[in-house]
């Protein structure tokens, strides 16, 4: 009997052919330190990944474009601005692996400065109507290790993350058509924080309890007090080395 091949199955490449064209999208010293660089879990803009990197802007580009179309990077938008950052937590961790058989003995992530920016807006502020900063990314992560909110791709409150608001005292009903978790880009950290309604309420919930304040002359900036290091400490575990 004559094999007529599945719609499409005669266009897709090969599993070989696909290995091949992996393998080459990271065979390259530019684009190896590219990926070492989002291995930290930060998204950079091209300008600051040529910088890093050391080689033209012009170049950098099609470096990224490369990993782009391996599916190895995915660009982000927020506000004027587009970041690249690594496509997937598992992608993260296959070219985590690959980088510590490569250089036997590595333990850590290559590291990089992250943007500088005055205090205490690095170390706490709004985004909108949510927590950014040290502060906005010490509660997502926090929130993730406790199996609150799952943030690989779309960020989604669990079931156990509906119960501890219930507990926080973090209204999450009436949401219309927001979401209860999503996630924005920190500009000065650089990785996804905690926005939505979830956040916004957190936030809201913080403010109105005074478990963080504004500064004097106000702006987006915020001040944790006592009570706030107190509340921040039952509800999430948290220190206040996390976001000083």
């Amino acid at each position: 009997m004559e094999h007529v091949p599945a719609p499409g199955a005669a266009d897709a490449p090969a599993p070989a052919a696909r290995l091949a064209s992996l393998a080459a999208a990271l065979a390259d010293e530019t684009r190896a330190a590219i990926c070492m660089t989002l291995l930290e879990g930060r998204a950079w803009t091209a300008g600051e990944l040529a910088r890093i990197t050391g080689v033209a802007p012009s170049t950098v580009s099609g470096h990224l474009t490369r990993l782009l179309d391996a599916g190895i990077c995915v660009t982000e938008r927020q506000g004027r601005h587009s970041y690249v950052r690594i496509a997937s937590a598992a992608t993260a961790r296959l070219v985590d692996e690959l980088a510590s058989y490569a250089v036997p003995g590595r333990d850590a992530a290559h590291a990089v400065p992250v943007v500088a920016a005055p205090d205490p807006l690095a170390r706490a502020r709004t985004c909108y109507d949510h927590f950014a900063g040290r502060l906005g990314m010490a509660v997502t992560d926090a929130m993730e290790r406790r199996g609150l909110l799952r943030t690989e791709a779309v960020f989604a409150l669990t079931e156990s993350g509906l119960e501890w608001c219930r507990r926080a005292g973090v209204d999450v009903t009436g949401a219309g058509r927001r979401p209860l978790a999503s996630s924005c880009l920190d500009w000065t950290e650089r990785r996804r924080h905690l926005g939505g309604l979830v956040g916004a309420r957190l936030c809201a919930r913080a403010l109105g309890e005074e478990w963080v304040v504004r500064p004097e002359g106000g702006g987006r900036g915020l001040l944790v007090t006592g009570a706030g290091e107190e509340a921040f400490g039952e509800l999430l575990g948290l220190a206040p080395q996390s976001w000083s």
